[in-house]
This record gives structure tokens, sequence and C-alpha cells, in this order.
């Protein structure tokens, strides 16, 4: 201070008579600072060798665990007209209950007495179709019929045949002996004739002679005749084999035709009572789904198609139901470089939307109002919003997940990895370092097999 004044203050004069003076009076220690800073790096020291919980903390949202348990929607399975409502939104369905029925929109659909007029036509069919299976039984019958007279026929004709060949040997010989004795007659009338011109023999004699070969000629004709006839009888005979093979033929031929043409329209009248049992079985099954029921126990959320008369399509929705009964998960999303250091059964801490907490990431032990979880389930395939989805679900411990939870809510998660030194931690982040990719061998990587990899974090 320079002293330029003329009425100049004196400090250590009046200091002993004032103890506010003596309390701000400037006193040079420096034992007592050399001892703070001690104290303060000391605890420094110790401080960053506490243990530190390295994580991953990553944004997401509740869920259930099991699809079944999640919010759906109910949709109509055939398109129809909103007749009547029974639940209201908020309300608890069980499964089974109605929830809304339809009527139909469709003209093919309008007859009240379809079922009944659908089976009356099946019941018609069934009875045709009995009808051309009896036929083709009895044209199996008369084909039956007819291959037995074909054969009874030919063995018949084929009997005729075998006679005619016999009995034409037969005239045959009588032919070649006609012939023969002709021949000899003839022979004996010359020789008469000479001893008639020399008088060895009378006329009477000649013309007996000439009479015998007359009659031997006229047998040979007739033998002649007849062997002509058998063989005309054989070539008929064979002729008529050959008429029996071609007659039956065609009357097998038809019979069989006929009987292909019942069984083709039997099979036609079965694939037509198949098709109208099946249509039978549709109009049955359609008529049920005139009323719309929850498929499940859960509340009624939101109506989405709402009125009386509103006309929906097929697989419109109608209600969104939430089952009454789930488990909780919660689905984190975290980055592509985070995901190694992921496995099933890792620790986590999940933060709720709207339950107050205070969060020490690195010390989840001091946090309040976190409560535990564990990894489920991890992804295989990236999610559309370039992340990876893993799956957490309640941990077996004394704190339980708050009941008052809603699924679809937020939630937030820290992963937590290895417990490491905070000196260690702070270098790590200063340098950009990733957290530690250790497995529980240790910093040493175990030998791998080149048949069994594992994985190094």
């Amino acid at each position: 201070m320079l002293n330029l004044s003329d009425n100049r203050v004196e400090p250590d004069k009046y200091t002993p008579y004032f103890d506010s003076l003596r309390s701000i009076e400037y006193k040079f220690k420096p034992l007592r600072k050399v001892r703070t800073v001690a104290i303060v790096v000391v605890i420094i020291i110790i401080f960053l060798f506490l243990p530190w919980t390295q994580n991953v903390r990553a944004p997401g949202n509740l869920t259930t665990l099991y699809p079944d348990q999640r919010p759906q929607t109910v949709q109509s399975v055939i398109p129809g007209r909103i007749e009547k409502w029974y639940v209201r939104e908020g309300e608890l369905v069980q499964p089974g209950d109605t929830i809304i029925r339809i009527s139909e929109i469709k003209d093919e659909y309008f007859d009240p007495k379809l079922i009944e007029r659908t089976d009356q036509q099946i019941t018609s069919k069934k009875n045709s179709a009995i009808n051309y299976k009896e036929k083709s039984v009895a044209l199996g019958d008369q084909i039956s019929a007819l291959e037995n007279n074909r054969i009874n026929k030919v063995e018949q004709t084929e009997n005729k045949l075998i006679q005619a060949e016999l009995k034409l040997i037969s005239d045959s010989i009588d032919y070649e002996a006609a012939k023969l004795d002709y021949s000899i007659a003839a022979q004996r009338v010359d020789r008469m004739e000479e001893l008639y011109k020399q008088g060895l023999k009378s006329l009477t004699d000649l013309e007996s002679r000439r009479l015998k070969v007359q009659e031997t000629q006229a047998k040979k004709i007739s033998a002649e005749n007849k062997l002509l006839t058998t063989r005309n009888e054989l070539i008929n005979a064979q002729i008529e084999l050959s008429a029996i093979d071609n007659e039956y033929a065609e009357k097998l031929g038809k019979a069989r035709s006929d009987r292909n043409s019942a069984l083709s329209t039997f099979y036609d009248t079965e694939a037509e009572i198949s098709k109208m049992e099946n249509q039978l079985s549709n109009y049955q099954i359609r008529k049920d789904n005139y009323y719309v029921t929850a498929p499940q126990k859960g509340y009624v959320t939101k109506t989405i198609s709402q009125g009386l008369g509103e006309t929906i399509s097929g697989g419109s929705e109608i209600v969104s139901i939430m089952p009454a009964k789930y488990d909780f998960a919660v689905e984190l999303y975290v980055e592509p470089v985070d995901l190694p250091l992921m496995k099933v059964g890792d620790e986590a801490r999940i933060l709720f939307d709207g339950w107050p907490a205070i969060v020490f990431s690195g010390w989840p032990q001091l946090s309040n109002g976190t409560f535990p979880g564990k990894v489920w389930a991890i992804d295989n395939f990236i999610s559309p919003n370039g992340k990876y989805r893993i799956i957490l679900v309640p941990k077996e411990d004394k704190i339980g997940w708050p009941d008052d939870l809603r699924v679809g809510s937020g939630a937030d998660g820290i992963l937590l990895l290895q417990d490491v030194p905070l000196w260690y931690e702070l270098w790590r982040r200063l340098n950009g370092f990733p957290p530690d990719y250790y497995t529980k061998f240790g910093k040493d990587k175990p030998e791998i097999d080149n048949m069994d990899k594992k994985i190094i974090r």
C-alpha cells in the first residue's frame, strides 16, 4: 500500500484491540499448506485406485419376452358389415368372448338356407354317384358274360371247323374212290366193246357195262359235288370264326367304353361331391366367422373400426388387445462397435421412464432407482436403425421390476462389463480406447484350435 496520506493508520497499533482485525491478519504458515496439499494428493491417489465398472449405455423400450404376450390386433377373416359391438375400450375380455357381430355383404351368400340346400345337392350327387357305380358294375358283369359267350362261340365254331375238315377228308376219299370206279368201269366198257366186235360178248352185256359206267360217272359227279360242298362248309366255318372275333370284339369294345364312361362320370361326380363338401365346410366356417371373438385374455386398448353399419374387408383390423398376462423384457439397441462386448448372461442395470434414479454408472452398487437385469438374447442381424438389438430380462434378485410398468414405455440400459481401476478408465477414455475385450481367461489369449475358435473380447 502507498502511504501518501498524512492521516495514516498503523495496522499493528490497533490490531490488539480488535478481534476482527486479528482474525483476518495474514500469517504465513507453510507447514499447514503442505500438509493440506499432501492429504488432497493422497486422497486423489487412493480415489484413482478405486474399482470402476466399465459399462455400455444404450437406449431402448419396454416389451414382452414372448411374441404372444405383445399387443395385437384382432382382424376379421371375411368381409362384412358391423351389426353390433359387444365390448368397449379398456374392458377385460376372456378367450372366446364376442367382440363384434358382422353380416354378409356378398350376394352369393345372401341365401339364408344356403347350407341346407348345398347339403341337399350333395345328397343328390351322392345318389347319382351310386347309380353310376352300379351301372359300371352291371357293365362289368356284361363284359364278363360277353367274354364267356365269345369263348363258347369260338369253341363251338372251332368244333364245326374240325368237323368240316374231317368231312372234307372223308369226301375227298369218296371222290377218289368214285373216280377210280369210273375209270375201271370205262376200261371195262372199252374191253367189252372189243369183245363185242369180236363176237365174244352180247349186246346185252355191252349195254350193261355202259350202264355201269354211267352209274359210276354219276357217283363220281355226286362225290365231287359233295366234296365241293364240304370245302365251302370249311371256308364258311373259318369265316364264321373270324366273324365271331370281330362281332364280340365290337360288343366288348362298346361295353368297355360304356363302363369307362360310367366310371368317368362316377369319378367326376365324386370330384364334384368333394368340391361341394368343401364349399359346405366353407359355408359353415364362414357362418361361424360372423362373430369375431377374442383370441386370448386381455384388455381392449383401442377400437380401430368404429360405428354400426361400417363395411370392413377381410383381414381388416378391428380392435387392439393387450394380453392380461405377460413377462416383461427390455429391448436395447447398441452400436456395432459395442456388440463384441456383449454375451448372454451379462448383468445390467435398467432405468425406467417415470422412476426417479440417482445413477453412478461406474458404481452400480451405489446407484439408486435402477433395477437389475441380465442379457437374454442378442440379435444376429442388424436392425433397420443400424444397431443391434439386445433383450434384457429381470434378474433373479430380491429387487424385482415395478409392477406398474407398461409395455412400450422408455427404458435406458447400463450393460455392466469388467471392473477396472479408476485411473485405468480415465486413461482409456482420454486415449479413446474401447472397453476391455478380454475374456474370463484374462489378458493372455488362450490357445485357439483351428476347428473350435472362441471369440476373444
